[in-house]
């Protein structure tokens, strides 16, 4: 029973910088780890267990969903400014700005993966920010667009070699598409986005 409960209790509101945070970093992991696994189980198919326990291929899958880290924040940080803009009234930017740095704040909790290296993990943090950035330029997006930018770059970190990718790429976007959708109900549901906005701004 208490299972159960655990199962189906509705998860906690989102009310200030702290849990927003903890959204973001579980979301983006969330989004670009499972489209790496489970793209590559089903390339793999048969022999996905065998393929999974080569070091070789481990090392792989390690330096792509690192690699894939700060697309998923980007797009993740962006849902967020979708989801709190109708909110923010005349600070609009104010508050994307604070969205930014609770982004890479989420970056900046990790250490440099070594199968990035230093120079490359601070170029992908730089990349990162001036995406966001970049969000304020323009109208929000639909959700399902925010990733259109990214897919690409994405499918190109797929630990398979690409001569074994066939025709995918339209199925791993339409991966990112859904998910990210399924991503901002969740946000919608549990932010509280006149809490987080006087949060962001204090």
């Amino acid at each position: 029973m208490k299972l159960f409960e655990k199962l189906f209790r509705p998860r906690p509101p989102i009310r200030d910088r702290e849990a927003l945070a903890d959204f973001i970093d579980a979301q983006s992991a969330f989004i670009v780890q499972k489209g790496i696994y489970e793209y590559s189980r089903a390339r793999a198919g048969h022999y996905s267990k065998v393929l999974f326990a080569e070091e070789g291929f481990a090392r792989s899958v390690e330096r792509a969903r690192w690699q894939a880290f700060p697309l998923g924040l980007s797009m993740v940080g962006e849902t967020v400014d979708v989801v709190l803009r109708p909110h923010a009234g005349d600070e609009r930017r104010p508050v994307l700005d604070q969205i930014i740095a609770v982004v890479l704040s989420v970056f900046d909790r990790y250490p440099v993966p070594p199968s990035i290296g230093e120079a490359a993990w601070q170029e992908a943090r730089r990349e990162l920010a001036h995406r966001l950035d970049l969000v304020g330029g323009h109208a929000p997006k639909r959700v399902m667009d925010i990733p259109e930018p990214l897919a690409e770059s994405y499918f190109a970190m797929m630990p398979i070699h690409e001569k074994l990718r066939g025709r995918d790429f339209q199925t791993t976007r339409n991966y990112l598409r859904v998910s990210l959708c399924n991503i901002h109900d969740e946000l919608a549901d549990r932010i509280d986005a006149a809490a987080v906005i006087g949060a962001l701004l204090k």
